[in-house]
C-alpha cells in the first residue's frame, strides 16, 4: 500500500512541474523564445534576437535600433510617428525603427493607412510575434504587464540605451541616438 502511495504521489508531482504544452503546431511555437521573426509591410521579414537582457536586430553591428511599441487608434502614438520619421531620415545609415503594433489580427491596409496618414516611413511589422515581442521588451523595462503606449526602446548592439513612455521630444530622443553613436 505504501509503495502504491509513493508512486501515485511521484506521478502527481512529476505531472504538476512538467505542465502542459502549448505547441499550436505553427512557426511560431517552434522558435527560440530568444528568437523572434517579424513580417514587414514591406515583404520583408526582419530577425530580432534576445541578448542577455537586450535585444537586437539581425545585420545591424554599431547602428542604434528604437522599437516603437505603438497602436494605430492611439493620438500620442500617431503624433510620435512624422519624428520618429524625421530621425530614421537624418541617421539613415545608422538608425533602424521598428514600429511593433500591439494590436492583434491588424490588416496590413490599417497599418499602411496609418503609414501614409501619419508620415510612418520607417519599418512596421504585422506578425503574430508583434505582441510576443512587445511583451518581452516591456517586460526587460520593468513596466509591468499593462504598459502605456507608445513605449520606446532604444538598443545598440543589444544593450539598452533608454527608454520613453508616452509622447517625447523629437529633441530628446535624438540626444540619446547622437550619444549612442559618439556624435
Amino acid at each position: 500500500m505504501l509503495k502504491k502511495s509513493i508512486l501515485l504521489g511521484s506521478i502527481l508531482l512529476l505531472l504538476t512541474f512538467t505542465g502542459c504544452s502549448q505547441d499550436n503546431g505553427d512557426i511560431n511555437s517552434m522558435l527560440s523564445t530568444n528568437e523572434y521573426v517579424l513580417k514587414g509591410l514591406d515583404s520583408k521579414e526582419y530577425i530580432v534576437k534576445k541578448v542577455g537582457k537586450g535585444f537586437t536586430l539581425e545585420n545591424s553591428k554599431g547602428k542604434v535600433i528604437i522599437f516603437d511599441i505603438f497602436a494605430t487608434w492611439c493620438p500620442p502614438c500617431r503624433a510620435s510617428a512624422s519624428h520618429l520619421t524625421s530621425l530614421q531620415k537624418k541617421y539613415k545609415d545608422d538608425l533602424v525603427i521598428i514600429g511593433l503594433s500591439i494590436e492583434d489580427n491588424i490588416p496590413n491596409t490599417k497599418l499602411q493607412e496609418f503609414a501614409k496618414k501619419y508620415d510612418a516611413q520607417y519599418i512596421l511589422v504585422n506578425s503574430a510575434q508583434n505582441r510576443v515581442l512587445s511583451d518581452a521588451i516591456v517586460k526587460e523595462l520593468g513596466l509591468g504587464d499593462r504598459y502605456p503606449i507608445p513605449t520606446m526602446a532604444m538598443y545598440k548592439d543589444s544593450k539598452l540605451i533608454n527608454h520613453f513612455v508616452g509622447m517625447v521630444e523629437e529633441e530628446f530622443i535624438e540626444s540619446d541616438i547622437k550619444q549612442a553613436l559618439g556624435k
